[in-house]
């Protein structure tokens, strides 16, 4: 299985598990040091593993060893300063920011949008 480009400039992907009937993904995201992911939206729940590296949003940092997941309806941008390896579970894809099905007030909500972040020891 080899790493692959993804739709976004400095995040690689490398597919474990998908079913595009029903939007499942499973996958490992590489990203490069300074790499930002839009601002988008998470239909379902959306559970992330960071390997190595950090990432950070509006709720803070999660380092490599923490667990963190998204809630239905959690809007954020991400980004990662050093880079990161992430293991990525999606119910349904991201929505992101000017395609369909984004609700155009949506960031506005953001402030008071605060997914529960769970971490793990190390």
């Amino acid at each position: 299985m080899d790493w692959k480009p993804s739709q976004f400039e400095g995040i690689e992907i490398k597919v474990l598990y998908e079913n595009k009937e029903i939007g499942e993904m499973t996958c490992l995201l590489r990203w490069q040091p300074g790499t930002t992911l839009p601002f988008h939206k998470h239909p379902e729940i959306e559970q992330s593993y960071v390997i190595e590296g950090s990432f950070s949003d509006h709720d803070g940092i999660c380092r490599a060893g923490e667990f963190v997941w998204r809630k239905p309806g959690s809007l954020h941008e991400t980004h990662s300063a050093e880079g990161c390896t992430i293991l990525a579970i999606y119910r349904k894809p991201n929505i992101f920011r000017n395609s369909a099905g984004f609700d155009a007030a949506a960031k506005q909500r953001i402030a008071t949008d605060h997914a529960p972040r769970t971490h793990q020891a190390r």
